[in-house]
This record gives structure tokens, sequence and C-alpha cells, in this order.
């Protein structure tokens, strides 16, 4: 079956996917409605058609909705579409509340259609060469992750800054973030959630977090997201007993270090100004093995693919409701262990 898009906020993330959907086979985008007049033009403009209304945007001959608005209005509008039958893609986060969540997952069960959010950071090259480094036990027994993401701006830009449209740094990025580790490491991994937020530059919402989340397997994640740090950390770092990871940023930038044990350990004593020590002095060149990373394979488009084919009952879904669902949970634990300086078991 072939998908006819209609998006349903035609700003900055409605026009990437007129950008990016109709790249794959059998995905076309076709209309869009947004509430601002000079986005119905410029819609109109790229070639859909627009409308202004939204009653008459749903009985479109579109079968595939995407929701791109700011995140307070994710829940009204998303059910709004599947009750008029239609298929829906949300934006992340996919709502304000687990309330909410809950209500859009019922929706779509009522009206059999399907519902999704675009996870799109499952995607992202740095993240699928962590997983198969992961995946593969290219490190041993993994007993620490540290997923970061560091800018050096201070910006959040537009309605990312307003706390009563879902702004803030665990909306906008970590939600990304634990999507990603929750996938890898397994939807019901993580036992307990401690989080800090800061707002540095930013007066209404955290611009920074500090995410801690212990998993049941008694490995853990360090999680940390700020707007103003200017001093870059690597994106990845991942501590196994045979080896350690790190990924840089976005893309194929790091090394794997590991030790070859056949080589003598060199005897190396560091001199500080306050004393010496040996247990922190680095190992010996001839000692170190540097690896390159895996070369693992990203493509979005899979997104759409995926999306086309669930509709017409060849596959499931990649990101499904019940794991959109799983990752809120630990989105609403970090909100309350920010507020309470306590540690929330999940």
């Amino acid at each position: 079956m072939a998908i006819r898009m209609g998006i349903i906020g035609f700003g900055y993330m409605g026009k990437w996917h007129l950008n990016n959907a109709p790249k794959v086979e059998n995905v076309s985008v076709v209309a869009a409605y947004d509430i601002v007049p000079e986005r119905v033009q410029a819609a109109e403009e790229a070639g859909l058609k627009g409308f202004y209304n939204l009653d008459e945007f749903l009985k479109e001959d579109i079968n595939l909705v995407l929701v791109a608005t700011p995140n307070d209005v994710h829940c009204e509008l998303a059910c709004a579409a599947m009750k008029a039958g239609k298929n829906v893609i949300c934006e992340k986060p996919v709502a304000m509340s687990l309330t909410e969540v809950d209500r859009m997952i019922a929706t779509a069960k009522e009206n059999n259609v399907l519902f999704t959010v675009h996870q799109n950071r499952r995607w992202d090259k740095d993240f699928r060469i962590v997983k198969e480094i992961i995946e593969t036990r290219e490190l041993g027994n993994v007993y620490a992750i540290h997923s970061r993401l560091h800018g050096t701006r201070g910006a959040m830009f537009g309605w990312r800054a307003e706390p009563e449209h879902g702004g803030g740094m665990i909306y906008d990025w970590g939600v990304h973030f634990v999507d990603q580790l929750m996938w890898m490491l397994g939807f019901d991994a993580i036992k307990s959630v401690f989080c800090k937020t800061v707002k540095v530059k930013t007066p209404e919402v955290e611009d920074y977090f500090f995410l801690l989340l212990d998993l049941k397997s008694g490995a853990h994640i360090q999680m940390e997201v700020g707007t103003w740090v200017l001093n870059q950390l690597p994106r990845w770092m991942i501590l196994g007993d045979e080896g350690t990871a790190y990924v840089n940023d976005f893309t194929r930038n790091g090394g794997i270090i590991k030790v070859d044990e056949t080589v003598e350990p060199e005897e190396i004593v560091v001199m500080t100004t306050s004393g010496p020590t040996r247990t922190f002095a680095p190992r010996g060149k001839k000692e170190i093995i540097n690896k390159e990373l895996p070369d693992s394979p990203a493509d979005l488009t899979e997104y759409y693919a995926n999306l086309r084919d669930a509709i017409d009952g060849k596959c499931e879904l990649i990101v499904k409701p019940e794991q959109v669902r799983a990752v809120f949970t630990v989105l609403e634990a970090a909100f309350e262990s920010a507020k309470t300086g306590r540690q929330i078991e999940l």
C-alpha cells in the first residue's frame, strides 16, 4: 500500500519529513495543516495541498498523519487524527504526561490504526556503532556507559525554551538518548533513576541535566546533556572489563583501546606535586592496542519503509507504542528525581 502522508505543523521538522519521507518507494507527502497562515502558504509553495482547518485536513485522502507541533498539543492532534481513521507518527516527546501517552495508545487500539513516534536517533551513526560494540561483546562485560552531548552556545530555540509547550533538554534530547539505550539494552533493563537539572542560560526550563540510570544487570549509565559546556568530551564512552571504546561525535570518529596481555607491563610512576602514583600511571605504549571503530550502517529511510510495510500488515513497527511508553516512564521518573532529590525506583 502506498503512503499518502499529511503533515500537521509545517515548521522545521515538518519540512524535514517532506524532504526525507519521499526518498522511500511508495511514500509521498501530499498535504499540510497549520494554524499559521504563512506556513500553509509555504506548504502550498512546496507543492502540497494546504489547509487552515483541521477537520477539512482530516477529510483529505491521506492514510498517515505526522504530528510535528509543539509538544503540548501532540495528544489532542494525534487522537483527532486517529479518530478520523488515520495512522499517526508523532514527533518526540510523544506527550506531556504518561496519562496522555496511555490515551494515545488506547485511541490507536480503539480505531484500529497504527501509532508510533519519530525516534529517529535510533539511526544515528554513532549510536549504531556503540550498539554493535556492545552486542558483539568487543569489550567483554560492559560495566558503565557514558552518553553525553555538550553544546557551547547556551541556546534553545523558540517554544523549546517554554515550559508550557514542553520545553527543556530532557524532552528535547533526553528522550532520544533514553530511547537509544533502552532499545539497545532492553526496555525493562533500568532499575532506578537519579537526575539533576540546572537552568544555566535558559530561565524557564532546564538547559542542563545529568541522569544516572542503574541497570538490573549491575551496570550503570551516566547521561549528561548541556547547552553551555565550553570544553567538549566524547559523545560516548563504553567501559568494559576487556577494553574501552569512545566515539567523539555523531560520526565514526573515535576508537577502541585494549591491552595486549602478552606484553609484560612496564613499571611506571607518575610524580605529582604532592606525591607519586603508580595506580593511575599510564600503560606503556607497547601494551596498548588501538583498534578502529566498526563501520555500522545507519539508514533512516528504513523508518519510513517500516511504516509503509507495517500499515500494509507485512511487519511490526520498529518503534512500538509500548516502547514509547517505557521511555516516557523513565522521563517522568527523571523529573520526579530532579524535583525531590531522590533516586526513583522503577
